[in-house]
């Protein structure tokens, strides 16, 4: 099954993700250079918030597109909507 979503959501995506990637270097860069604790805390919690706005984005073109897609079809709705219950189960 491919990722859902159309191929301008999935470019943001990949720009996100580049962006993020940019942010992680520059968080170990920080780290080599000994900043300060609480500047590298705020560059960590930058980075988390990143990258949760990247799972959301996923998961919302996830519903739209295979689970709806599976409840319209009525094709294997239950075991996608129970994979993605315990994935979400995972992210704490």
């Amino acid at each position: 099954m491919a990722l859902c979503g159309t191929d301008q959501d999935k470019e943001r995506l990949i720009k996100r993700l580049n962006r993020i990637e940019g942010q992680v270097r520059g968080l170990c860069k920080m780290i080599e250079n000994d900043r300060d604790c609480i500047e590298v805390l705020r560059q960590v919690v930058s980075v988390s918030g990143a990258i949760r706005g990247v799972w959301t984005q996923i998961v919302g073109d996830h519903l739209r597109g295979c689970i709806q897609n599976a409840t319209l079809q009525n094709d294997n709705r239950d075991h996608l909507v129970d994979e993605l219950i315990e994935h979400l189960g995972k992210m704490r």
